[in-house]
C-alpha cells in the first residue's frame, strides 16, 4: 500500500466519485488513478466502490472504514511535515565539520565568520585531517558536513556537492633556481628537485605522481605534511620546491617565498562538500552549504534536499561551470 494510492482514493471521493476530476485535481490521468485504485482494492481483497458500468455508483461499508482510516493517516502526514518544517526552520543547535587543514585555515574563515552572524546560536566545531581521517569520522557519526577533494571512494556513503575547482602552486625560497627561468615551468624541471608535498592518500592514485608517470618521470618527494603552512616552513629551510593548493600560496609569504604559477601542470582538483544520504538537513545547513558553494542555485539548492542518491546529485550538476578559487584564479 503506498500513499500516493491514498490520496487518489481519497481525491476520489472528495471529487464526487468521478475519477476524471480526481485525476485533474491530482494532475495525472485518468487511467493512472483509476489503475492505483485497482491495485489497492486487490490488495486489500475487497472492493472500496460499487460500480455502474465503467462508473462508480457508491461507497461500500468497508470502503467507508478504509475512507476514514485513510483521512487520518494523511492527516498524520500532513503532521510529520509541519513538523519536519519546523525543525527545517530552527536556528538552534551545532554544526560539526571535517576537513583539510588547507580548507579550515584559507578558505573557510570567511564563510565561517558570515555563517556565525547569520545564526549566533549554532555552535560549531570543525576537525581536521586527511580523507581518510575524514571518512573514519564520518563513519563514525560524528560529522554534519564533509569538505575535501576526491577520494570520492572513501566517501560512498555520502552526497557530494561539487563546490569549486583550484590549481597547484610551487613555492620556492627567494632567489631560488626556478625563479629564473624564462618560460613557463615544466614537469621534467620540477623532476630535477627534491619536492615538499601534501601526504598521498593511501587510497588510489595520486594526481600528482600521475602527472609525473605520464610524462615518464619520477618525482623526488623528500617530505610529505598535511599541513600547507608545515610544507611552507621546510621550504623557507631549503628542503625543497613546495607544491600546494593554489589558495594556500597567500600574500603573508612573499617576504620569505616566491610564487610560480603551475596552472596547467596538474590536473585541476574538484573540492566537494557531502553529507549522509539519510540526512535531514536543516535550515542553517543549507545556508552554510550555499556559503560555501555560492554558486548553487535556488532551484539546485531545492533539488539538493530532495535527493537521495549521488547520481541526482551528478545530473544537477552535469552542466554547472564550478568557480575556479585560488591565487591564479582569473
Amino acid at each position: 500500500m503506498k500513499l500516493q494510492q491514498l490520496k487518489y482514493l481519497l481525491a476520489i471521493v472528495d471529487n464526487g466519485l468521478n475519477i476524471t476530476a480526481a485525476a485533474e485535481r491530482m494532475y495525472t490521468s485518468q487511467p493512472g488513478v483509476s489503475k492505483q485504485l485497482k491495485l489497492l482494492e486487490e490488495e486489500l481483497g475487497m472492493q472500496l466502490f460499487t460500480r455502474e458500468g465503467k462508473s462508480l455508483g457508491g461507497i461500500t461499508a468497508g470502503g467507508d472504514q478504509v475512507i476514514e482510516r485513510a483521512r487520518i493517516i494523511m492527516r498524520e502526514v500532513d503532521n510529520i511535515r509541519s513538523l519536519a518544517s519546523d525543525y527545517y526552520q530552527e536556528e538552534t543547535g551545532s554544526l560539526s565539520i571535517a576537513t583539510t587543514h588547507t580548507q579550515a585555515r584559507y578558505v573557510l574563515p570567511e564563510i565561517v565568520a558570515e555563517f556565525r552572524k547569520r545564526f549566533p546560536k549554532v555552535g560549531l566545531n570543525l576537525h581536521q585531517g586527511t580523507s581518510e581521517q575524514i571518512a573514519d569520522m564520518v563513519a563514525a557519526n560524528n560529522i554534519d558536513f564533509a569538505i575535501a577533494t576526491g577520494s570520492d571512494d572513501l566517501f560512498e556513503n555520502l552526497l557530494l556537492v561539487p563546490s569549486y575547482r583550484w590549481d597547484r602552486s610551487i613555492i620556492v625560497p627567494k632567489d631560488h633556481a626556478l625563479t629564473e627561468l624564462q618560460r613557463k615551468i615544466t614537469l621534467k624541471d620540477l623532476a630535477e628537485f627534491p619536492l615538499v608535498t601534501y601526504v598521498f592518500s593511501f587510497g588510489g592514485e595520486s594526481s600528482l605522481k600521475r602527472a609525473f608517470a605520464e610524462e615518464g618521470l619520477e618525482p623526488d618527494v623528500v617530505f610529505t605534511a598535511r599541513d600547507a603552512d608545515v610544507i611552507k616552513t621546510y621550504v623557507r629551510m631549503g628542503m625543497g620546491v613546495g607544491i600546494v593548493a593554489s589558495m594556500a600560496a597567500d600574500s603573508d609569504d612573499k617576504e620569505s617565498l616566491q610564487l610560480i604559477d603551475a596552472e596547467g601542470l596538474f590536473p585541476r582538483s574538484t573540492t566537494w562538500i557531502g553529507y549522509r544520504k539519510n540526512a535531514v538537513l536543516r535550515r542553517y545547513m543549507f545556508d552554510f552549504l550555499q556559503l560555501f558553494a555560492p554558486h548553487i542555485s535556488p532551484q539546485q539548492l531545492y533539488d539538493i534536499r530532495r535527493a537521495k542518491s549521488q547520481e541526482e546529485i551528478d545530473i544537477l550538476f552535469d552542466a554547472s561551470k564550478l568557480p575556479l578559487r585560488g591565487a591564479c584564479a582569473e
